[in-house]
C-alpha cells in the first residue's frame, strides 16, 4: 500500500501540458468538428447502445435472477422481464458524437473563462491509449467538483482517446434536458442504493461487466462514490470495483487494466457551497434552472487544474498470490454469489492501494500551504484572544519553510521556483482573497465565520496525505507517556485506529506507516533514534509543533462528540441529522474555550461518531 521508493523524493512524475493554450489561439468550432477516430479494445466495432441493453436482457445470469424473483415474489417471469426492460432504458447511456460535439464546443468557451491552464500529464495519456488496446480498461478519476466527468471527457476527447462510459447519481437525471445531453455524451444513471433489489443489482452488474467484457469503451466511476466535501480522500466504496474485479477472477478476460486519475483545483467552483452542507446546509437540488443561476461564476478565476493519468494498474498482477481463483470454477459463472472473505480482502485492499496512488499524483499549489499557516496563525490568534494580522514577510519566510519540508516528503508541489517566493505568496492570496482576510478577522456571526474557516481548511486538507503519517507520529510523541520507543509505537498506534475513518490508512500497514513516518522526521533532522528511545532535536521542535497542531482540529472534534454522547445527547445519525443539534451544543463549546470551527463540520461529526462507535467508546441504541 506504499510508495514505490522509500523515498518519496525519488518519485518520478511526468511533465504538463497546458490544453487550453490551443483553445487559445484555434477555433473552437473547428475543434468540436474535427476527426475523432480513437482507437478501441483490439479494433473492436463498436456496438450501438440498443445492442449492448439486447446482450444484458439475453445474459444468462439476468435470466437466472428472474426466474429466482419470479419464485419468491410470485410474479410472472414476463412481468418481471418487462420490469427489467424498463429499468435498463432508465439506467443505459446513448453515447452520440454530435452531443459530445456539442459539449466540446461549449466547455472549451467555459473553461477559457473560468482557468487559467488546464494542465494534463501527456505521458499518461500515451500509457492510457496504449492500455486501452490490450486489455479492458476502468478510469478511477478522484472526486473533488460536479467538473470532474466533464473535465474526463472534454480531455480524452482532445487526445483522441476513447470516450468513457460514467456511472452517475439519479440526481442528474432529474435536470430537464441537461440529463438527457449526459446521458447521450456517455453517462449512465445509477441510484445512489438499491438495498436488496436483486433486480436492480443484476441488472446493474451486468450492464457493467457487458460493456467491460466487450471492450465497449472504458468505463470511469468515482472510487469514493461521491465528491468529498472536505478535499481529503474518502473510505472508497467497494460495490463497483467488485463488479469491474469480476470478469477477471471469473477467467472471462484476461486482465482488467484500472487508471488511477488525480484531479487538482487550484479554486474549486464549490468551495463555500460545500462549507454550507457541512455545516448542515442541505444541497440544492440540481436542476437545469440551477445550472443557469450558476453562471455569475464565469465572472470568477478558478486558477488552474492539473490532471494526472497515473501508471495502468493490472488487476492480474493486484491478484498475484492473494486471489485463488480456482474457487469459481466449482459454480456456474452466471450464478450470483457473494464474495468469498478473501475476495473481499483483496477488493478492500486493493481500493485502498489506488486512493493512496490517486493521493500520490494530487498537485498541490502554494496556497494549500498558505492556507495551512494562516489557518494556524488564526487558531494561535484566537486562543490568546488576539486580533493582528501576519506581515506578508513572516508569512512568505514560513511558506518557504514549509514547502521545502513538504518536497522532502514527497509532496507533487506546483511552486514556481523562477519567480520569488514573496511573489507567489502574494499570488495566492490575491485568487483567494475572499478566503484569507476573513481568516484574519473575528467575524462577529458564527455561521458566516464558519464557512470561511472551512473552506480553508479545505485548502490544507489537500495537504493531509502528505503529512499525516509524521503527523500521527508527532502526536503519538506528545502523548506517549515516555519516550520509549515501544510507548510511542502504542500511543501511533492507537491514534491511527482511531483516525481510520478520517483520513486513507490503508488496513494492516501500521508498521509500515510508522516506519514511513520515523523515516521522514529522521530524515528532515527532526528526530534521533537510540536503541529504546525515540528523541526530539533541537531543529525538530518547530517540525512537530507544526505536524501536531495540524491535526488538532480533527482530536478536538472526536474530544467533543465524546462529550456530547457521553452528556447523554441523542443524535438522529441520518442523513447528517445530527449536525443541527451538534451546531447548537458546539456554539456553547466554542464560547468556553474550543479553538475549532472544524468540529462544527459534520464529517468529522460522522467519521468521530463512527469512530467511537468502532472502539466501543459509545453504543449506539434504537429509539
Amino acid at each position: 500500500c506504499g510508495s514505490l521508493s522509500k523515498d518519496p523524493m525519488l518519485k518520478k512524475r511526468d511533465d504538463f501540458e497546458d490544453i487550453l493554450e490551443e483553445r487559445r489561439n484555434s477555433s473552437d468550432l473547428k475543434y468540436a468538428l474535427r476527426c475523432y477516430t480513437p482507437v478501441l479494445y483490439k479494433g473492436v466495432t463498436p456496438c450501438t447502445s440498443s445492442m449492448l441493453k439486447s446482450m444484458v436482457l439475453q445474459s444468462d445470469q439476468l435470466h437466472y435472477v428472474i426466474n429466482q424473483v419470479s419464485k419468491e415474489t410470485g410474479k410472472a417471469t414476463d412481468d418481471i422481464k418487462e420490469e427489467a426492460s424498463a429499468i435498463l432504458e432508465e439506467m443505459a447511456q446513448c453515447l452520440q458524437l454530435s452531443t459530445v460535439r456539442f459539449f466540446a464546443f461549449t466547455l472549451s468557451k467555459a473553461f477559457k473563462t473560468l482557468f487559467r491552464s488546464i494542465c494534463v500529464n501527456e505521458d499518461g495519456i500515451q500509457r492510457l491509449q496504449q492500455a486501452i488496446q490490450e486489455h479492458p480498461v476502468v478510469l478511477l478519476p478522484s472526486h473533488r467538483s460536479y467538473m470532474d466527468f466533464l473535465l474526463m471527457s472534454y480531455i480524452l476527447y482532445t487526445y483522441d482517446v476513447a470516450l468513457p462510459v460514467i456511472a452517475a447519481g439519479m440526481d442528474f437525471m432529474g435536470m430537464k434536458f441537461v440529463g438527457e445531453m449526459l446521458r447521450m455524451s456517455g453517462a449512465f444513471f445509477i441510484r445512489r442504493s438499491f438495498g436488496g433489489d436483486k433486480l436492480y443489482w443484476a441488472l446493474f452488474s451486468e450492464y457493467v461487466k457487458t460493456m467491460l467484457k466487450n471492450g465497449f469503451a472504458p468505463v470511469e466511476f468515482f472510487l469514493e462514490g461521491t465528491r468529498s466535501r472536505t478535499s481529503k480522500s474518502l473510505t472508497p466504496k467497494l460495490g463497483l470495483l467488485n463488479i469491474v474485479m469480476d470478469p477477471f477472477l471469473k477467467g472471462e478476460v484476461f486482465d482488467v487494466n484500472v487508471v488511477p486519475v488525480s484531479i487538482s483545483y487550484e479554486r474549486v467552483l464549490e468551495e463555500t457551497l460545500y462549507a454550507r452542507e457541512l455545516l448542515g446546509i442541505p444541497k440544492p437540488k440540481e436542476s437545469t434552472s440551477g445550472l443557469f443561476k450558476a453562471r455569475k461564476i464565469l465572472s470568477e478565476d478558478y486558477g488552474s487544474i492539473h490532471v494526472y493519468f497515473g501508471q495502468p494498474v493490472s488487476v492480474r498482477s493486484l491478484a498475484q498470490g492473494k486471489v485463488n481463483r480456482c474457487q469459481f470454477n466449482l459454480v456456474p459463472r452466471h450464478i450470483p454469489r457473494r464474495p468469498s472473505e478473501d475476495i473481499a480482502s483483496f477488493v478492500n485492499d486493493s481500493a485502498y492501494r489506488l486512493v493512496r496512488a490517486q493521493e500520490e499524483n494530487m498537485v498541490l499549489k502554494p496556497w494549500v500551504l498558505v492556507a495551512s499557516l494562516l489557518l494556524q496563525y488564526h487558531h494561535q490568534n484566537q486562543a490568546a484572544g488576539q486580533k493582528r494580522g501576519i506581515a506578508l514577510g513572516e508569512l512568505t519566510a514560513q511558506a518557504v519553510w514549509l514547502r521545502d519540508l513538504s518536497r522532502q516528503y514527497g509532496a507533487f508541489l506546483h511552486w514556481p521556483d523562477h519567480i520569488p517566493p514573496s511573489e507567489v505568496v502574494s499570488s495566492s492570496l490575491t485568487l483567494h482573497r475572499g478566503l484569507y482576510v476573513y481568516t484574519l478577522k473575528q467575524h462577529k456571526e458564527l455561521l458566516s465565520q464558519a464557512v470561511i474557516l472551512l473552506s480553508c481548511a479545505s485548502y490544507r486538507n489537500q495537504a493531509l496525505h502528505v503529512f499525516v503519517r509524521p503527523a500521527l507520529l508527532a502526536l503519538a510523541i506528545h502523548t506517549a507517556s515516555s519516550n520509549q520507543k515501544q510507548e510511542v509505537f502504542n500511543s501511533f498506534s492507537f491514534l491511527r485506529n482511531m483516525f481510520s475513518n478520517e483520513f486513507i490508512l490503508c488496513p494492516g500497514a501500521t508498521v509500515q506507516d510508522f516506519e514511513e513516518a520515523c523515516y521522514l522526521l529522521v530524515k528532515t533532522g527532526a528526530l534521533q533514534f537510540t536503541q529504546q528511545e525515540v528523541l526530539v532535536t533541537e531543529r525538530g521542535h518547530r517540525t512537530l509543533a507544526f505536524l501536531s497542531t495540524m491535526l488538532d482540529p480533527f482530536l478536538q472534534g472526536y474530544q467533543v462528540k465524546e462529550t456530547l454522547c457521553n452528556g447523554c445527547v441523542m443524535f438522529c445519525v441520518q442523513k447528517g441529522g445530527c449536525v443541527h443539534n451538534s451546531i447548537q451544543r458546539s456554539r456553547e463549546h466554542l464560547r468556553i474555550g474550543l479553538k475549532y470551527m472544524e468540529v462544527l463540520s459534520s464529517d468529522l461529526q460522522k467519521n468521530s461518531l463512527a469512530a467511537l462507535l468502532r472502539l466501543g467508546a459509545v453504543r449506539k441504541m434504537k429509539g
